[in-house]
């Protein structure tokens, strides 16, 4: 499962989804994020798994790559699914067992839930796949620069942003690196009931958040020792300039949106 999950992973290949600017690939991915939440029928959902499947082509990153991290939520999608089958109320009723009642609607939620939650995974995956922290931090920190005029510190937040995805990777190594450290001492994650494999993970968070508290104090006195003063005066190496394809994928990007609303209104 640790090796599960591609969140925060850089996929380095060359593909035009790649090489487009991070800012219009935030905004894209919150603009379709908002239109997970408002399609509610299966013409849109399927309008927008089309959409994803053909960015993901474009991105050139492995199918089999991207749905690695579906593994790691897994339990997650499942308690989703119970969650909203035993709790939506409707008048089909297909099964009754004292305080439950699975209703044809609640069916219906649980599989839009679902599809949902995957396509929100795959998509925000996608992003930290196919762009680097440091264009990250930059795209971050330029969309959220007007609001520093009441005062939020746009540069610190997309520092922090960029370290917590940062480190998301290496966390995962030294997780793995500790639990095969573990087993070689006899210790034993795979059999049990649930809450003896809780208590078998205590000698495993011990030694990850000493080693994630000592790798954030090494972070810091590196900043420190670098004179790292935050945003001030901070020049750039690379600019970020808007080339002719990330106005097609602007226009790509409002057509996505005016298809959904249409299919919505007209359906």
């Amino acid at each position: 499962m640790i090796r599960d999950i591609t969140i925060g992973q850089y996929y380095m290949v060359d593909s035009p989804i790649h090489r487009l600017d991070p800012r219009l690939k935030l905004i894209a991915t919150f603009v379709y994020v908002i239109c997970l939440f408002a399609i509610n029928d299966i013409y849109t959902y399927s309008f927008s798994i089309l959409v994803l499947a053909l960015v993901i082509a474009a991105s050139k990153v492995p199918l089999k790559f991207i749905m690695r991290g579906i593994k790691s939520i897994f339990i997650i999608i499942i308690l989703t699914a119970i969650i909203n089958v035993l709790t939506t109320k409707g008048t089909h009723v297909l099964y009754e067992l004292g305080w439950f009642t699975v209703t044809m609607e609640g069916v219906h939620m649980a599989a839009k839930m679902v599809i949902r939650l995957i396509m929100l995974i795959v998509s925000s995956s996608l992003l930290t796949l196919t762009t680097t922290p440091i264009q990250l931090t930059d795209g971050i920190e330029y969309l959220l620069k007007p609001f520093q005029k009441i005062g939020v510190p746009s540069h610190e937040i997309a520092m922090m942003m960029t370290i917590a995805l940062r480190f998301i990777p290496t966390l995962l190594d030294e997780t793995d690196k500790i639990m095969k450290a573990q087993q070689a001492r006899g210790a034993d994650f795979e059999t049990g009931g649930l809450m003896q494999k809780a208590k078998s993970l205590v000698p495993i968070l011990v030694p990850l958040f000493i080693s994630a508290f000592r790798r954030a104090d090494e972070l810091a006195m590196a900043m420190e020792a670098r004179c790292y003063h935050g945003g001030d005066n901070r020049t750039r190496m690379n600019t970020m300039v808007l080339q002719k394809t990330d106005y097609y994928a602007m226009a790509v990007v409002c057509l996505f949106v005016v298809c959904i609303f249409t299919i919505m209104l007209v359906m």
